[in-house]
Parts: C-alpha cells; structure tokens; sequence
C-alpha cells in the first residue's frame, strides 16, 4: 500500500538529507521516498527541483526550501 505523500528525492543528495530532518521535525506522518535518479520521467519532471513533497491525493507539492513549519502547513492544508 502507498503511502499519501511522496519525498521525492536523488542519491547523495544533502538537501535530501536536510529535507529528512526536517520532515522529522515537522514530524510528519508515514510518507514514500522516490528516488528520481533510475526513471526518466521522473528526472525529466523533478530533476533540478528534488527534494520535493507531494500529496498523492491532492496533487499539491512543495519545493524545496522548506522548514517544519511550512512542512505542517501543508500536511495541515485543507485539500
């Protein structure tokens, strides 16, 4: 079963890894991580913009920068 949300994100990648935290910060629920690296489309459509959180459900996203703050925000927005 997939998860709500999505961090999609590359190998080796530090702002991945500060995204991480932050999403622990935020504490936020369970989500997927995709990694962009392996799938075209995928790089094609998040390449230059990972990390990058996705709600499945609704469809929104947020770019990075991001702090927990903002983080809540958007697990908190009305869909």
């Amino acid at each position: 079963m997939s998860m709500r949300y999505v961090l999609y994100q590359r190998d080796y990648c530090h702002l991945c890894d500060q995204a991480l935290a932050v999403m622990a910060e935020a504490r936020s629920p369970d989500f997927d991580s995709v990694w962009v690296d392996d799938d075209d489309a995928l790089e094609a459509r998040y390449g230059t913009r990972v990390p990058v959180l996705h709600d499945s459900e609704s469809g929104r996203e947020l770019d990075w920068p991001f702090d927990a703050e903002a983080v809540r925000v958007f697990l908190d927005a009305p869909m």
